[in-house]
This record gives structure tokens, sequence and C-alpha cells, in this order.
């Protein structure tokens, strides 16, 4: 099963991350990690993501892969010049050059992400990295210096929540929005 990356939620994700910060700018691996946190309690609290974007288990710990890929400059184009409208890779920095506004967030959403920043505003990057190596689903698809895809099923599973159950509803949203866009 997967849900539909929404590349609008991921660059407006990033955005609540650094609109905050001094510069509006953060390292990117500190990025990177707080944006699949967020991603992580997302479903621990909602049974759903986020971003929907895929999820790679990488040598420094689980990544948006999409997210990723448009911070180093290598992800698909019709992606990444969105990305890029906001953003600026700047070696390991990323800066926010313009807002990109949350309109497509949920309060809720927004709330998650401004928590996860908040409760690891005292940590180094590596701290960080340290604590997603703790979970389980990163664990259970250590890609050693490789990566490898975790399948949303185990985030479901590690953060305790009736798989079965969400990803029907998960399948039923996407039937439902298929036809919409019909």
């Amino acid at each position: 099963m997967s849900y539909r990356f929404n590349p609008a939620k991921a660059i407006q994700a990033a955005g609540v991350l650094l609109r905050d910060t001094p510069g509006h700018s953060m390292d990117r691996i500190r990025l990177i990690k707080l944006l699949y946190i967020a991603e992580r309690e997302s479903f621990k609290e909602r049974g759903e993501p986020i971003t929907g974007d895929r999820i790679v288990a990488m040598q420094h710990g689980p990544v948006l892969s999409c997210v990723y890929n448009c911070i180093k400059g290598e992800g698909p184009r019709r992606i990444c010049s969105q990305w890029d409208a906001f953003f600026a890779s700047r070696g390991n920095t990323v800066e926010m050059q313009k807002d990109p506004e949350d309109g497509d967030l949920s309060d809720r959403e927004i709330a998650i992400l401004t928590r996860v920043a908040q409760e690891r505003r005292d940590m180094i990057q590596w701290e960080i990295v340290d604590e997603t190596h703790r979970f389980e689903e990163w664990v259970k698809h250590n890609p050693g210096k490789s990566s490898r895809p975790i399948p949303f099923e185990d985030i479901l599973e590690a953060v305790g929540r009736d798989v079965k159950s969400d990803l029907k509803k998960a399948g039923e949203w996407a039937a439902w929005d298929s036809v919409l866009k019909g």
C-alpha cells in the first residue's frame, strides 16, 4: 500500500520547520530527520502521513525520499522545480528563500511539525540521527551504507497502529480521490 505524495504539503512542512529558525536555514540532515519524525508522528496520531513521500532507510536513518533528492538537486524536475522555488541548498544547509505558507496543511499537521521541532530544539543533528536509529522500522530495514525502502505498514506497526484498519482506510481514500479526480 502506498499513499499519494503531495509535493505542496512537503514544501509547506519544510517551511513550517524553517520559518522560526535563525536565518530561515537549517542543516539538511536536521531538516530531513525532523520531517521524517513528523511524518512518523502523524502516522502514530492519525494513521496517515503528512506528505505521503516514499520513505527510505539510509545509513543516517530514515528519510523522505523525494524531499531528500530535491535537497540534493537530484530529484524529478517537475517536483524539484517546485521545491527550488522556495528553498536553496548551500553546502549542507537548506535556506528558505520564500515562505511557501501552509494552506494545504491542517492545523493538526502544523501542530505535529511544530511540536517535533520544539522537542528537539536543543539537540544537535547527530543526536536526532541517533534517535531515528532506535526506530523499529529503521532497525528492521537497516541498509548499512546503502538504502532500502521502508514500507508504510512497518511504520504503522512500529508506532502501534492497527495496520489493516489504517491501510483499508488509506485504500478507500485513494479510491475516492481517484473518483473525484476522474
